[in-house]
């Protein structure tokens, strides 16, 4: 069951007619880029954000982020206004391009970012640890980040967003660069966060990976949401029905041919279903990995980091939590922050 079917499911990103107008030096009117964006998005679910370039996701990312002001309408997140400081530290943010310091290490990227946080030196290396084998970069950790392919960072940039351990992660465009191994590791792994009570915004040209992920999508175009719901409400065709079944013989398919003539149905395709060609290549390299067969780049992703399986209220920075805004949040605060 998805965040938004659950009774009492917490809302994590309210936004509320928000618009964004940027000016010119005499501060008049120039681009209306977001103009009456209205969403929520309910702790443990994962959300789409789709759009072609142009169309407000990343001014939207933005000011969710506290980057930049709206200039009309009300946004909570995770119960707070963006621009709350105690937020920062519960949001894990993978920007669209991995602006990283290329003469530093996978390991030392990750350990300057846990300083960013406050993190003791025991939590960060051991943070580090678990994050390098999840993401596959274990044998590479010591290499400079500037060597690293650009898929490779993508994987060190998705482990610096979470070395927080944060309860919202706001992704842009996360499996790109990718080879399909490493794009089907991430998006499980996206799955299996989002299954453990973490909250995900999505954002990718990738289709296939927002179908494969998304419990529901918003589409934008001009600054504005278009259309939104579940994938299955968006794609399901009602004017076809497709029936599936085992192999059938020639004579089989004439007499089904013969009995919908009957009723006046056309029969548009008869045809054997197709596998996707991402499960072939995958199967391929598989068969390949278990015949001993060497590679030189990012290896296969270890289990989830240890550390993000805990219960997000139990623990903050490695240390007891206080009372923190991953607790419940208050409806009625929600409320007040996106009431237009």
């Amino acid at each position: 069951m998805i965040a938004s079917e659950q009774a009492g499911a917490l809302v994590d990103i309210a936004c509320a007619g928000v618009t964004k107008t940027f000016r010119d030096f005499w501060m008049r009117p120039r681009v209306r880029a977001v103009e009456d964006v209205t969403f929520e998005v309910r702790r443990g679910e994962i959300y789409g954000l789709l759009g072609p370039n142009g169309s407000g996701k990343s001014t939207t990312i933005k000011m969710l982020l506290g980057l930049l002001r709206p200039s009309a309408g009300r946004i909570a997140i995770l119960g707070k206004r963006p621009r709350d400081v105690a937020t920062k530290r519960l949001i894990g943010y993978l920007p669209e391009e991995s602006y990283l310091y290329r003469f530093l290490s996978g390991r030392e990227t990750l350990d300057y970012y846990g300083r960013l946080f406050g993190l003791d030196r025991r939590a960060r290396r051991d943070r580090i640890d678990m994050l390098l084998d999840m993401v596959g970069l274990e044998a590479v950790q010591h290499r400079p980040v500037g060597e690293y392919s650009k898929g490779m960072q993508r994987r060190i940039g998705l482990a610096q967003s979470l070395i927080n351990d944060p309860q919202l992660l706001i992704l842009d465009e996360p499996t790109s660069g990718m080879d399909p191994v490493g794009a089907r590791q991430i998006k499980d792994l996206i799955a299996t966060l989002a299954r453990r009570g973490k909250t995900v915004l999505l954002c990718s040209h990738l289709l296939s990976d927002v179908e494969d992920l998304c419990d529901r999508v918003a589409i934008m175009y001009g600054g504005k949401i278009r259309s939104a719901g579940t994938c299955d409400e968006l794609l399901e065709q009602r004017h076809a029905t497709v029936f599936e079944a085992g192999e059938m013989p020639d004579a089989v398919v004439a007499e089904v041919r013969q009995l919908l003539d009957r009723h006046h149905i056309p029969l548009t395709k008869v045809e054997h279903p197709r596998r996707s060609l991402e499960s072939l290549f995958l199967e391929v390299v598989e068969r390949a990995r278990s015949e001993g067969v060497r590679t030189f780049g990012a290896a296969g992703g270890g289990p989830v980091a240890g550390f993000l399986a805990e219960d997000p209220t139990s623990r903050v920075d490695g240390h007891p939590a206080e009372q923190t805004v991953a607790e419940a949040v208050d409806a009625g605060l929600i409320d007040s922050l996106t009431r237009r």
